[in-house]
């Protein structure tokens, strides 16, 4: 109806009345259905939203967790660590009493016979070692001066050497530290100036030698039976960039692009992974990415339920995910099953069925969308039941991408280096997978040579 001005409310019909209360009763319900989602605002234990953009967290622990039944703290056969003596002390310092507490005899002469030990751990003082190579010359009887060669990794007339080199990547891309304060780290603790300039050249050059093994994480990745997907958001000089992470049980492999699109994927995996099943959440060039099989990550769809249930209050999708449920304790009690186990079947059974069943549009909208997208991505709900090397879910690649977080929260945004650091990032989770420890691996990659590209 046309707007009533400076019209007095007596003054108008009844009809005129009419026609506004029913306009009033709409904006009222428009503006309930807007405010509907305050009430239940998304947060990470009802969506993909990380734990730190929480607002308003709720006191009652909403994690995805059962409870186990088991008591609080270490359990039984859990094997802890202690302090262990050395049997082999780098300094012994003897303590033998001269005389008698009690009476003041002299006890020079007395037999000295070992009562107990104990033993104080101490770092000494780091100082640099300089290792100073000579090139001498020899002439010849035929007038030729002969002179020495220097290793091929010594190419200046001072340089840091390969010990260097690791400790520099170990920091920054395993621990984090900022160019200043390993500037300050190296010049106080290991007494050795070093400019931040120059770390930089380091984390460059240790990469250039990490790259052969780099490529040789892509082609494993590449060829997997099992590989988990994810993606996140980064800053490079002040541009918002993506991190990158497809991973499994024994290797990562990270790269870190200016977008977020299928290109990138097809750049780094043209071949897609045509063994694997591509373990994601419902990013859709993640799922468009050719793979033997797509699995749904089902922590992410038992947080998007949380919020439906939340939201909408809908039985269905409190029947689903009851289902998810009763999936993952089929995992954890077998890792695999044939397609005509009973178990599965049953599972399965109940999925049609839910995924069939009528959900009103008008009454619950969201948990339709979530319902039809259960239907397009029906044949990547449950594989994880039917290989037992594919998790249900995608918390590995979480976890992988978690490290850019951490990195920037400590380090800041990435002014230069991001190539480096994805592919000394790369190295180091796979080598931590393969229970290899990340200064070795770093001592090993600044033994290499230079990897130089074919033109």
């Amino acid at each position: 109806m046309n707007k009533q001005e400076n019209i007095p409310i007596g003054d108008l019909s009844k009809q005129q009345l009419i026609l506004i209360i029913e306009e009033l009763i709409k904006q009222v319900e428009q503006l309930s259905k807007e405010l509907e989602k305050y009430k239940h605002p998304k947060n990470s234990s009802n969506s993909s939203v990380p734990p730190s953009k929480d607002e308003n967290r709720p006191k009652r622990n909403q994690s995805l967790r059962q409870k186990s039944g088991r008591k609080v703290g270490g359990q039984k056969g859990h094997h802890g660590t202690t302090l262990q003596m050395t049997e082999t002390p780098d300094e012994i310092i003897r303590l033998v009493p001269q005389y008698c507490n009690k009476c003041g005899a002299d006890l020079e002469e007395h037999e000295v016979i070992l009562d107990s030990k104990r033993q104080l751990i101490e770092i000494p003082p780091i100082t640099p070692k300089y290792i100073e190579y000579q090139c001498f010359q020899k002439q010849c009887k035929c007038g030729h001066k002969q002179s020495g060669d220097y290793p091929a990794h010594i190419t200046n007339h001072i340089q840091y050497g390969p010990s260097v080199e690791a400790i520099v990547g170990y920091y920054s891309a395993y621990q984090y530290l900022p160019f200043n304060r390993m500037k300050q780290m190296f010049g106080q603790v290991f007494n050795l100036p070093i400019s931040q300039g120059t770390l930089v050249n380091i984390l460059e050059k240790l990469a250039q030698k990490g790259q052969p093994i780099y490529e040789e994480i892509r082609s494993y990745i590449e060829n997997s039976s099992s590989v988990g997907g994810d993606e996140t958001g980064i800053r490079v000089n002040g541009d918002r960039w993506w991190g990158w992470i497809w991973q499994n049980l024994n290797a990562s492999f990270i790269s870190i692009t200016s977008n977020r699109a299928s290109q990138t994927i097809k750049e780094l995996f043209p071949n897609g992974f045509p063994n694997a099943i591509l373990n994601s959440d419902r990013w859709r060039p993640h799922l468009s990415t050719h793979a033997a099989g797509h699995q749904l990550c089902i922590s992410h769809l038992l947080r998007d339920l949380n919020y439906l249930i939340e939201l909408e209050k809908t039985q269905w999708a409190a029947d689903i995910k009851m289902l998810f449920q009763e999936a993952l304790e089929l995992k954890r009690k077998k890792l695999e099953y044939q397609k005509k186990d009973s178990s599965v079947v049953e599972i399965e059974a109940k999925a049609n069925e839910l995924l069939d069943k009528f959900i009103d549009k008008t009454k619950t909208p969201k948990t339709l969308v979530f319902q039809n997208a259960m239907k397009t991505n029906r044949q990547s709900i449950f594989q994880f039941l039917y290989r037992k090397e594919v998790p249900p879910d995608n918390n590995g690649s979480e976890r992988g991408v978690r490290n850019f977080k951490v990195k920037q929260k400590i380090s800041g945004q990435f002014k230069t280096g991001q190539n480096a650091y994805a592919i000394l990032r790369s190295i180091i989770d796979t080598t931590i997978k393969r229970k290899i420890p990340v200064l070795k691996s770093m001592s090993l990659i600044a033994q290499m040579p230079v990897f130089i590209a074919a033109e």
